[in-house]
């Protein structure tokens, strides 16, 4: 115990040392003006407007989204009851997959208690379905896939270099033909805010016989014709083996699922420990869940909203002088450039300007990159904007004209 105790307080002394020691914001969401929260710091309580929340839509405060959680916690009550095999498997549950299945064209969906389980389950349990699996990750794939991955007793892990297609296909001409191969790759990824070539990955899988993993987590309810996420948008949803998306981002509420051939879910139901051994998501979560689905469906204006105000975040970031990085999504990031200076920033944001932006450090990002992630949505107005701009030149260039 001593031995332990005595590494982590090593291991602590040096995250602190390198500036990337994380203190959580005691943010309090308030749903009525969101995107404003309450935080409370150093005694005193006010609030902030906050640009990092995954909430992208603002559908965790839509009306209906909450009253569909408040109507299900009345008739079903506040949890589970048990796994999905004992006591935790209700018709909002097979609901919910249902229209997951239908969002993505699929045969079937399965649920999970959060977007890192079901990539972490679902990956191991695929990779552990046969003795030489090759799976070929990209190297900015997130910490759930990577687990996963790793999981597997057999599995070849192959990383190529982020987005270039290349380097895949040089790794998949090096592997035995007859090998069973996966392709595991992200549409969205969201420190950099860049978008995988869908098409391209889908031409080389089907050229190498491979199947295809796509991570939609950052995409699900924003992009395609009815939130169907980025394959939507691209038209190769079809073309995808196992789309993995999360109910916690767009969706505003919680959980994670993967949608499929029905074989290969069931097979995954069968078989994955992180879909026996969890308890069902809470009935008042998945009824907010399929109400957010079933709106953002037919909600194509408050997509359009979404991209219009990362534009105009990005622009107003440009003509200020300010680092922003290349990004063709709905994500913003600012390169800050140390972990320390990150953090920083984001707390003179929070008490000198009542703002509030997530410092992003290693090992999220590699050192040297650390930035503040900023993520626009359809409540942020112009003027809230302008006052974000002002507070950065204050902080970030301090000898320009800070006029906006």
């Amino acid at each position: 115990m001593h031995q332990f105790l005595n590494k982590c307080d090593a291991a602590l002394a040096e995250i602190s040392a390198q500036g990337r020691y994380r203190r959580f914001v005691a943010l309090e969401k308030l749903a009525d003006r969101f995107p404003y929260y309450s935080v409370t710091m150093e005694g005193k309580t006010r609030d902030i407007l906050v640009w990092s929340t995954n909430d992208y839509l603002a559908m965790g405060t839509d009306p209906q989204v909450i009253e569909a959680s408040i109507q299900a916690a009345r008739r079903y009550g506040a949890g589970a009851g048990g796994t999905r095999n004992i006591a935790g498997s209700s018709p909002l549950h097979v609901a919910l997959e249902e229209e997951l299945a239908d969002l993505h064209g699929k045969d079937a969906a399965l649920l999970f208690t959060s977007g890192y389980v079901s990539n972490q389950a679902s990956l191991t349990a695929i990779l552990n379905s046969l003795p030489d699996w090759h799976v070929f990750s990209d190297a900015q794939n997130h910490n759930s896939m990577i687990v996963g991955m790793k999981s597997s007793r057999n599995a070849t892990v192959h990383v190529f270099r982020h987005n270039d297609m290349d380097d895949l296909e040089r790794l998949l001409c090096e592997t035995p033909k007859d090998a069973p191969k996966l392709i595991a790759f992200e549409s969205v990824y969201s420190m950099d805010g860049d978008i995988a070539p869908l098409e391209e990955i889908c031409d080389l899988a089907d050229h190498y016989n491979a199947l295809t993993y796509l991570d939609e987590v950052h995409a699900v309810g924003m992009y395609g014709a009815h939130g169907g996420g980025v394959s939507e948008r691209d038209g190769v949803a079809s073309r995808i083996t196992i789309i993995e998306g999360t109910l916690a981002k767009g969706f505003g509420c919680h959980g994670g699922y993967i949608t499929g051939d029905f074989k290969v879910l069931d097979y995954i139901r069968s078989v994955a420990a992180g879909f026996i051994f969890t308890t069902a998501l809470p009935p008042p979560t998945v009824a907010a869940a399929l109400a957010s689905i079933r709106l953002l469906k037919q909600d194509h204006a408050r997509r359009a909203l979404l991209f219009n105000r990362a534009e105009t975040l990005k622009a107003k970031f440009r003509e200020a002088g300010l680092p922003v990085m290349e990004s063709n999504s709905h994500i913003v990031p600012l390169m800050i450039g140390s972990a320390a200076r990150a953090t920083e920033v984001s707390m003179r944001l929070i008490r000198e300007f009542g703002m509030y932006a997530t410092p992003i450090n290693y090992p999220t990002v590699p050192q040297g990159t650390e930035r503040l992630r900023f993520t626009p949505g359809p409540k942020h107005t112009d003027e809230m904007m302008d006052k974000l701009v002002a507070a950065l030149q204050h902080i970030l260039l301090p000898t320009a004209n800070t006029t906006t």
